[in-house]
């Protein structure tokens, strides 16, 4: 096994059996190069890749923040493998497309009103209510929205697929809404259409909301990929 392979060994047992939690911090570089009988660059090799990996953040300075921590952003992860499937062309768009149907529909029938963060939902609907909204700015909050509605189905693998799609494909969101014939008009009834989508989500009606979110993503990606 490879040095850094033994690092990563390390972290993962030590987090499989408790012994470590989200937020701890990890042993100094030198006390932890020590325990495993590794070199401090292949020790910092390993570090790179776990925090490429979302499951570390490294900070300088002084203070409770600083130091190694134990984070958990599986989305960061997933988002970096699909961006290298995208650009290998071993994923196209429509399978991104099939997969959110399959994600956010499931989500809708599944939600719960009382573990919605409604209110939250209610202003980012407000923010892409802004007149002078730029399209990318506007299917950030987009995304950021149906992110937001998983969430009361209180699957954390669902919502973090979820953001890491939407993080991949954030830039060709962009260019397939600059192409479209009439912005404003397709984002007047994205618009109306969130409205419809949260308010039986909130008031539990978790099927008829599954349903208007299939149309409303089937709508756009038609429209968007003419």
């Amino acid at each position: 096994m490879k040095a850094h392979e033994v690092v990563m060994a390390w972290v993962t047992e030590e987090l499989a059996s408790g012994r470590l939690h989200i937020g701890d911090h990890l042993p100094s570089e030198r006390a932890l190069a020590e325990t495993l009988a590794v070199s401090r660059s292949s020790l910092r090799e390993a570090m790179r890749v776990l925090e490429a990996l979302g499951t570390i953040q490294t900070s300088t300075g002084s203070g409770p923040r600083s130091g190694t921590i134990i984070t958990a952003a599986p989305e960061q992860a997933l988002s970096l493998a699909l961006n290298l499937q995208l650009a290998t062309r071993h994923f196209d768009q429509r399978h991104i497309y099939e997969t959110r149907l399959l994600l956010e529909t499931w989500a809708a029938q599944h939600a719960s009103p009382d573990l919605g963060d409604w209110t939250h939902a209610e202003q980012l609907l407000d923010r892409m209510d802004a007149p002078d909204l730029s399209a990318e700015a506007f299917l950030a909050l987009d995304a950021e929205f149906h992110t937001l509605l998983s969430h009361a189905a209180d699957n954390p693998l669902i919502s973090a697929l979820m953001d890491a799609l939407r993080l991949s494909v954030a830039d060709h969101t962009g260019a397939l809404a600059r192409s479209l014939p009439d912005w404003p008009t397709t984002a007047a009834r994205l618009r109306a259409e969130h409205r419809e989508i949260l308010a039986q989500l909130r008031a539990g009606s978790g099927e008829a909301g599954a349903a208007l979110l299939r149309a409303h993503i089937e709508r756009y990606y038609g429209e968007s990929t003419v």
